[in-house]
């Protein structure tokens, strides 16, 4: 089983982020497999769309965040073998040819250890801040993909001119040490993400929320919609084997470490998925705690 750790990007940790680097360095160091990196760009006083339903606010951690990308660049000059994950990047709020940018330069300076996740976010809110029509996300991520298969894949590219991007013939490198591009995971919460899954990812990323009360499902949370994605890569004539998954695991603050090893060990064993990652921004209120709990989580999962 692989397991990672989402980095110390915001909560109370975001008050230490120039600690980033030493998480990520120590992580590694104690047996983690991957570090992950989220992605907002702003908290709506009031927000639309509810953060847990209906007229529930944004938690107050997600109140200040650092930059995906730095975040990963520090990791990647720290470490020396985790793998380097998005869950996930909103791509349609950046312009794909500046984004396949970023994450190929990221690609090259880590040495191949990219795993790129990407959805299309919950906040209409956040859709407006970066200036993109929230009802075009769905298109755009369509379009973005496109172009990233292309732009990493192909030198020169050939002119794209799609629905919402206009790119030239040219020479754009460097390219992904990944050949011909690094593996894709999208998000397939709902029937279109699942279609689109099934027709262009190499992994999809459930999540699961542990809180008091929670009862993990592995079939409904993990291998449920990962079959169903499967079923449906197959009748597109693609081999569903082909399809992994990374299970991300957000703990509320009145979780425990052993609720998280408790997912981990039931997820290696009563599923195919071999990678998971737990998420501690709302149990940890310095780094220091965060990598005693990543030390506690490989040590009881070992």
């Amino acid at each position: 089983m692989n397991i990672g750790f989402s980095l110390p990007q915001y909560g109370a940790m975001a008050k230490q982020l120039d600690l980033v680097a030493r998480f990520a360095r120590q992580a590694e160091e104690l047996g983690a497999a991957s570090l992950w990196v989220g992605d907002r760009v702003l908290a709506s006083v009031n927000p639309t769309v509810g953060y847990a339903g209906p007229g529930t606010p944004i938690p107050w951690q997600m109140n200040a965040l650092l930059d995906p990308f730095v975040a990963m660049s520090v990791a990647a000059t720290a470490t020396e073998r985790v793998l380097l994950g998005t869950s996930t990047l909103t791509a349609p709020w950046y312009s794909p040819l500046l984004l396949a940018r970023s994450l190929s330069g990221i690609d090259v300076v880590s040495r191949g250890r990219l795993l790129p996740g990407f959805g299309t976010g919950w906040s209409p809110e956040e859709y407006q801040g970066v200036g993109v029509p929230w009802r075009e996300r769905g298109a755009r991520l369509d379009e973005f993909l496109d172009v990233l298969e292309t732009v990493s894949a192909t030198d020169p590219i050939e002119q794209h001119q799609g629905t919402h991007y206009s790119i030239p013939a040219a020479y754009i490198g460097p390219k992904p040490v990944q050949r011909p591009r690094p593996p894709i995971y999208l998000a397939a919460f709902g029937p279109a993400s699942q279609r689109r899954a099934a027709r262009r990812a190499d992994g999809i990323l459930p999540a699961v929320t542990p809180h008091p009360g929670f009862k993990f499902d592995p079939v409904g949370a993990v291998s449920g919609p990962l079959e169903q994605v499967r079923r449906m890569a197959e009748d597109q004539g693609r081999d569903p084997a082909s399809i992994g998954a990374a299970l991300r695991i957000s703990p509320s603050a009145e979780s425990t470490v052993e609720d998280v090893v408790d997912i981990v060990l039931r997820t290696r064993d009563e599923t195919d998925v071999d990678h998971v990652f737990a998420d501690f921004v709302y149990m940890a209120d310095h780094v220091d705690q965060a990598l005693e709990m990543v030390q506690r989580t490989l040590e009881l999962t070992r």
